[in-house]
């Protein structure tokens, strides 16, 4: 997650950068001299919010579409970035993903689905054709991540005691979205629910795309509003059955019955909708260093970690590196020095 100050500092650059020239018509920013129109913008916007919902005032409206066009230009960043070095998706790519998304739905039902997104079947297209593109990019910066068993012995040797379970354990992740407006909740899509109505469509959307086995761990990181694990690709950590004890009977069953590898129905709680993975179940006492399940959860929390490093350090890399002016952030500091 990006702390909120360097996103302030970000956005300051963005204003002083805008401020050097006068924008163009209907362009609320510019990456590399390519722009995104204000029409994109309020496309967008209307998709994750409902400007009319009851206590929306002008300036929630305005932090809103700022945080939706920071998004578009990281996005159009990485997007100009794939196109550079030929990653781009294919029309069969695009194929198979749009055929996954209308599986589960007769022909009316996805035409509804798209008309409560305000979506147009090309706007979908050109959707899964980004992220695709994007995710080839992203991979292609992570594909080269090596874990050695030096790198697993010395991380076994120094958290030796959270391999020494004295009670049953079980290790889960989780995929939290909740209904409050937070300007401080961050993940790679820098999307968040601003009411119940859109916190419901956004775990059901989530829901929809596990079950067409999209990864558990990459929708954590890109969706998830838990700001503590989303990085992590939502992982808990090993939960001990006290622990579990103490959460509401309902929730500790539907723990309780998933079976490693299984994921959970949709569970609302106290924080809003969540999402659960079991990945292990684990029994009391010390795990040695040979035991695969010890092996496998090393592994995957040393790449989790780095694969994390890596993909924030390429995203500050390419901010840097890009030509931005954000003309709708300029024009809301020049009113404000204007009072």
């Amino acid at each position: 997650m990006i702390p909120t100050n360097r996103l302030a500092a970000g956005g300051l650059l963005l204003v002083a950068a805008a401020c050097r020239t006068s924008p163009p018509v209907n362009v609320a920013a510019m990456v590399n001299n390519r722009p995104i129109t204000y029409q994109e913008l309020e496309k967008n916007f209307r998709a994750r919010f409902d400007p009319s919902s009851e206590g929306s005032s002008e300036d929630q409206i305005m932090i809103q579409k700022l945080e939706i066009l920071r998004g578009l230009v990281d996005n159009e960043i990485m997007l100009q970035r794939a196109e550079k070095l030929g990653l781009m998706a294919v029309d069969a790519d695009v194929e198979t993903k749009l055929n996954e998304f209308k599986s589960p739905y007769t022909k009316e039902e996805f035409q509804k689905q798209l008309e409560a997104k305000k979506m147009t079947l090309e706007d979908l297209k050109q959707q899964i054709r980004r992220e695709l593109s994007i995710q080839k990019l992203i991979n292609n910066v992570t594909f080269h991540i090596d874990i050695t068993d030096a790198d697993v012995a010395n991380f076994y040797n120094s958290n030796k005691g959270a391999f020494n379970f004295a009670e049953p354990q079980v290790h889960m992740a989780q995929l939290l979205v909740t209904p409050l407006p937070d300007t401080s909740v961050r993940n790679l899509k820098n999307d968040k629910a601003q009411n119940e109505e859109e916190a419901r469509k956004k775990i059901q959307m989530l829901e929809q795309r596990l079950k067409q086995g999209e990864d558990f761990a990459m929708l954590a990181q890109n969706y998830s509003e838990d700001p503590n694990t989303a990085p992590n690709g939502g992982d808990l950590g090993f939960v001990p059955q006290s622990a579990l004890e103490k959460v509401p009977v309902e929730l500790r069953k539907e723990i309780m019955a998933l079976q490693p590898a299984q994921v959970s129905r949709i569970i609302r709680t106290q924080a809003g909708y969540s999402i659960l993975k079991v990945y292990t179940k684990e029994p009391s006492g010390q795990r040695p260093l040979n035991d695969p399940r010890v092996q496998q959860t090393i592994r995957e929390t040393l790449r989790n970690r780095k694969d994390q490093l890596l993909k924030a350090a390429y995203y500050e890399v390419a901010r840097n590196e890009a030509k931005v002016l954000n003309y709708l952030a300029k024009s809301v500091a020049d009113a404000a020095a204007k009072k």
